[in-house]
């Protein structure tokens, strides 16, 4: 009978002591998670210019880009590009876009595309989240021919800025502006010309490889925090 008591006594204190160590791991796991600041991705604002002597340019930054054509799902592209890229950085809970789509009315679009930066702050305070990405198109041309020989290569142009909600503050901004070219023409960029593969790229192909570049160059936390 004390053999079986002591028995029961261990299995007991097994049981506790695992119990504990869930809840614990739990706890962790869950603090971890609200670390992570909260981020809205904007859909892709389509920037076309008005003046064709100076290009493009950009609203917030004021950046100038050559102006193009612009594909209609150009904007999609580079949305459905954008967000695995930032939550593979691993740094910010991202807000699905499904849910993006449902808050933003078409109205709601129409003033943000008169006024970008003031509606997009207004609606990231309204969405509760601590940062809100803002992009810009300005070109998505496509290619003309195949992956090994084109008449008209694909060309490129959009800039991206993160802006911190408690202050309106602009702390990150990042541009991928080009129209590929072959390694004869610019023998400097071998090593560009060896990421795009070597090959003549899609208008997808070419935003991807450019949201990887610029986005390896994202700061850390403590950076777009202070």
């Amino acid at each position: 009978m004390k053999v079986r008591r002591e028995t029961l006594r261990r299995v007991f204190y097994l049981f506790s002591l695992f119990l504990v160590l869930g809840m614990t791991l739990c706890l962790f796991s869950s603090v971890g998670a609200e670390q992570k600041p909260t981020l809205i991705i904007m859909p892709f604002f389509v920037e076309k210019g008005d003046a064709p002597q100076r290009g493009a340019v950009c609203p917030l930054c004021k950046g100038i880009y050559r102006k193009g054509e612009i594909l209609t799902i150009g904007p999609v592209i580079l949305k459905r590009l954008l967000y695995p890229k930032m939550e593979a950085l691993n740094l910010f809970e991202v807000t699905p876009p499904e849910k993006v789509d449902e808050v933003l009315s078409p109205r709601r679009r129409q003033e943000m595309e008169l006024s970008p930066l003031a509606s997009s702050i207004r609606f990231g305070r309204e969405m509760n989240v601590r940062f809100l990405l803002v992009g810009f198109l300005f070109r998505f041309e496509e290619r003309e021919g195949s992956s090994l020989g084109v008449e008209k290569p694909a060309s490129v142009g959009f800039d991206l800025h993160l802006i911190r909600m408690r202050d309106g503050k602009l702390v990150w901004e990042a541009k991928f502006d080009e129209t590929q070219q072959p390694l004869s023409e610019n023998i400097l960029k071998i090593g560009a010309f060896l990421r795009r593969k070597a090959s003549w790229l899609t208008a997808e192909e070419l935003a991807s490889v450019g949201m990887d570049e610029i986005l390896s160059r994202f700061p850390g936390l403590d950076k777009i925090e202070e």
